[in-house]
């Protein structure tokens, strides 16, 4: 009985609650939000997603447009200040979980951006970007698995390949994995919506409630879980 306990327990893995689906639920939403809030109140740009940013800089530095190329390069770099931020705010956190005082960054810059005014979207949108990506370095996993709470493109990928193990025999946990990207692909687009809803509403303070969606994150990662340890093997 012992030693059916201790081998229980050693297919055990504690996880910090962030690797948790609630969380991930909650973040997705936010994700979807800031991005519709930055296409629908801050001049038509994906704030999350820096593809589109880098496309578009690169044809304004072909028809030389100084100030186009700029207004599309500050998010692009703001992007990559937020990913520094969150890797030494890592390796200096001493309070809190380090993702949950990433999470605290993020809801303090992004209520400041609900006081800035229109005529400053490239700040308002530099900011968001560099949220965005302190949340894209700090929250990669859910349940062991890769996954990106601010942007699409990873998630269906995934989805599409795990729905294509399922249906080749992967079974359950195949499945399982699928399901869950997909539920993420779907709060991402709720999430979109929400704040398509928000933004006619309240303007340029509609980013406060994505500011109340990572506050509920926040607190669900106060909860200690034990979870499965699942195969790493592909």
């Amino acid at each position: 009985m012992i030693h059916n306990t201790h081998k229980g327990l050693m297919g055990m893995k504690r996880t910090h609650a962030s690797d948790a689906w609630r969380v991930a639920a909650f973040l997705a939403l936010s994700g979807g939000f800031q991005d519709a809030y930055s296409f629908l109140a801050r001049g038509h740009v994906f704030a999350n997603a820096q593809t589109g940013n880098i496309v578009l800089f690169g044809t304004k530095v072909f028809a030389l447009d100084i100030a186009g190329a700029i207004h599309y390069l500050l998010p692009v770099t703001a992007f990559m200040l937020g990913v520094l931020a969150a890797f030494f705010l890592r390796r200096r956190s001493v309070t809190l979980h380090w993702r949950q005082e990433v999470l605290i960054v993020e809801v303090v810059l992004l209520f400041v951006v609900g006081f800035i005014p229109s005529g400053f979207d490239f700040a308002a949108n530099a900011i968001v970007s560099f949220t965005c990506a302190m949340q894209v370095q700090a929250f990669r996993k859910i349940h062991g698995n890769g996954y990106s709470s601010t942007m699409c493109i990873g998630n269906l990928r995934s989805f599409a390949e795990w729905g294509g193990r399922a249906l080749s025999g992967g079974g359950r946990r195949a499945w399982l994995r699928a399901e869950r990207y997909l539920g993420i692909i779907a709060l991402f687009a709720l999430g979109a919506t929400l704040g398509s809803l928000a933004v006619p509403k309240l303007g340029i303070r509609a980013i406060w409630c994505s500011c109340v969606l990572l506050v509920v994150s926040f607190a669900l990662m106060f909860e200690k879980r034990e979870l499965e340890q699942e195969s790493k093997t592909e």
